[in-house]
Parts: C-alpha cells; structure tokens; sequence
C-alpha cells in the first residue's frame, strides 16, 4: 500500500483541498449520498474502501513495477490462503480489514486530520496516546509543514516550536471525532475546505507568458 499511497500522498501536499488533483476531498457522490446519521454510519465503516477506490476514478496513474509485483504477491497470497483453508479465512481477513480500519479508534484520523469542525480551518493535530500506536500520525499539522520529517521524530517539532501550534485548534480524541461526524447533521464529506487551483499547464503558461512580458518590457 506505501508505494499506492505515496504517489497520491504528494499531490495532497501539494494540491490540498483541489478538487481536481487532491484524492484526499470527498467526490460530489460522496458528498450527496452521505449526509444522515444512519448513512454517515456507513461511510466510515468503509471510509478506507473510499480512500482506495477514489483516486482510480479521481486521477488514475498507471501502475509502477513494484504495484505489479505487489498485486501478484497479494493474488498468489489470497489463492494459497483458499486452497489451504478455505473461503472462511479469506472472509476472516476482509472483515478484520473492516473491523480494523473502518469504525475502529484509530481510523479516527481520517476524518480528524483535514474535515472542517471549526469553520475556515483545514488541519488539525491531535495529541493524544494513540499517536504511540500510530506512528505520530496525530502530528498533522506539523507533518504538513515538514513533510520529509519521520513520524518518529514528528513530536520534536511541537516540543522545539510550541508557540506554533498549542494555540492551533486540535483534537484530543478519535473516538469523538467519529462520533461528533457521525452524529452532528452540520458535518459530512462535504465539511472540506474545497477549491481550484491551476493545472500544471496553466502554471506553465502563465510563467510563459509573464517571461514574455517581461521580456518585452526588458526590450
């Protein structure tokens, strides 16, 4: 999954909240199907099923060589799973991917790191244990302004800087998280902070045409 998530993890550093190139923001389905309590319940027992499934539809890149080794790993995997014991492990390890991923604490995160509970703000970090389980993954908000720091060190960055990020509204449970999302009817896939950027050409053409002008004023 690392080699996946990293090529679209980039471009949510770099396109965050762009709806056209930041797979992290909900689609408009989304959005539209996921906005009563009973059906926000839904949507994050499968909420990793999203994360996996959006950006193929969103912006699908083609396959490197270690996702193609990876697949025939998990295929010949999976079928030696079932010719040994049966479809009942198979089944096993589905659900204690669900169980595991989707309404489970630490799948808090998901939802904590960038879904609006204060109006206007995007990230929030959150402080508490289960970052001892998580890799830091909690340390959201100084993980964004360096990104090539490892999780393992990322709580150095709060501890040099504080003045920095104590005042920054921040999360202090996963489970509340998932439970003020679920419950409130204010928040769902939509609660993001949403916008356009430029494309990759259109930033090339209006570097090229700024030099232009500037080459021009120059003559």
């Amino acid at each position: 999954m690392s080699v996946s998530f990293k090529k679209y993890h980039l471009e949510h550093h770099r396109y965050q909240g762009d709806v056209e190139r930041d797979v992290d923001i909900p689609t408009e389905l989304e959005g539209k199907l996921f906005t009563r309590t009973w059906s926000k319940l839904v949507y994050c027992l499968l909420m990793p099923y999203f994360y996996t499934i959006r950006p193929l539809f969103i912006r699908p890149k083609p396959l490197t060589v270690l996702e193609i080794i990876n697949i025939i790993i998990q295929v010949v995997f999976d079928i030696c799973i079932y010719n040994l014991w049966g479809i009942k492990p198979v089944f096993y390890m589905i659900a204690g991917t669900l169980m595991g991923t989707g309404l489970h604490p630490l799948s808090g995160h998901f939802i904590a790191e960038h879904y609006m509970f204060i109006k206007g703000c995007e990230t929030y970090s959150y402080y508490g244990p289960l970052n001892y389980l998580t890799f830091n993954v909690g340390y959201h908000n100084e993980h964004h302004d360096f990104p090539y720091i490892p999780g393992s060190r990322l709580y150095k960055v709060k501890e040099i800087a504080p003045e920095y990020y104590d005042n920054l509204p921040q999360h202090s449970s996963w489970c509340r998280v998932i439970f003020n999302f679920i419950t409130d009817p204010s928040i769902g896939p939509f609660s993001r902070v949403r916008r356009r950027m430029k494309t990759d050409y259109e930033e090339k053409h209006t570097k090229d045409v700024q030099t232009q002008n500037g080459k021009t004023h120059a003559d």
